[in-house]
C-alpha cells in the first residue's frame, strides 16, 4: 500500500460522507448556513486527492496497476455519489439524468476490463478527462449556488432550475465523450472481441 493508493481509498471513502452530511446535516446540528462550507471543504479534499495521487504515484516512482484500476474507479464513485445525492434534498435533480453518468462510466469500465483480459490495453481520452473536470466544475457549481439560496438571495426553484441546467450540460457531453471514446478506440475494441477467449 503506497501513499497514493491511500490517498484514492480515502477518496471512496469519503463518498458516503457527502451523501451523510448532505442529506441529515439538521440532525448533526448543522444549519443550512454552514452546509454548503462542509459540502465545499469534501469536495476539494476529494478533488485535490485526485489530483495528488498520481502526482505521488509518479514521483515517488510507485505506479501499480492496482493503481490505474482504482483511480479512475474512485473519480467514478464519488462523482456519481455527489449527483446521486443531488437527486435528494434541496437540489432534486432527476434520477434518470444523473444515471447517464453511471451508465457511461459503466459501460466504458466493462469495455476497458474486457479488453484487457483479452490483452487489448485501451488508453484514455482527452475527451474523458475534460468530461471528469466539467463533472466536477458543475458539482463545486451547485455547491456554490446552495449559498446565495441559504442567505435567502435566490429563490429554491431558480437554485434547482440552474442546478438542473448545468447538469443537462454535463450529461450532453458525457454522452458524446463515451461514444467518442469507443469510436477512437473501434480498431481495438474489434480485435480485442475477435480474440478468442483465453488469449492474452
Amino acid at each position: 500500500m503506497s501513499v497514493a493508493l491511500y490517498l484514492t481509498l480515502a477518496r471512496i471513502a469519503f463518498s458516503p460522507l457527502f451523501l451523510v452530511v448532505y442529506l441529515y446535516h439538521e440532525s448533526w446540528g448543522v444549519s443550512l448556513y454552514i452546509l454548503p462550507y462542509i459540502l465545499l471543504f469534501l469536495m476539494s479534499i476529494c478533488e485535490l486527492s485526485d489530483l495528488f495521487d498520481g502526482m505521488v504515484a509518479r514521483a515517488t516512482n510507485q505506479v501499480t496497476d492496482l493503481g490505474k484500476l482504482l483511480d479512475p474507479m474512485a473519480d467514478s464513485i464519488f462523482r456519481l455519489s455527489v449527483f446521486l445525492t443531488f437527486t435528494q434534498g434541496l437540489i432534486q435533480l432527476p434520477l434518470p439524468l444523473v444515471l447517464i453518468f453511471f451508465y457511461r462510466d459503466s459501460a466504458i469500465s466493462t469495455l476497458r476490463t474486457v479488453c484487457a483480459l483479452r490483452g487489448v490495453a485501451l488508453a484514455a481520452r482527452l475527451s474523458g478527462k475534460i468530461k471528469a473536470v466539467l463533472q466536477a466544475i458543475v458539482a463545486f457549481f451547485i455547491i456554490i449556488l446552495m449559498i446565495p439560496y441559504s442567505l435567502g438571495i435566490i429563490t429554491l426553484d431558480l437554485l434547482r432550475d440552474i442546478s438542473l441546467y448545468s447538469i443537462v450540460t454535463v450529461a450532453v457531453y458525457t454522452v458524446y465523450s463515451g461514444l467518442e471514446y469507443i469510436y477512437a478506440n473501434r480498431t481495438y475494441i474489434k480485435k480485442a472481441l475477435l480474440l478468442p477467449s483465453g488469449v492474452n
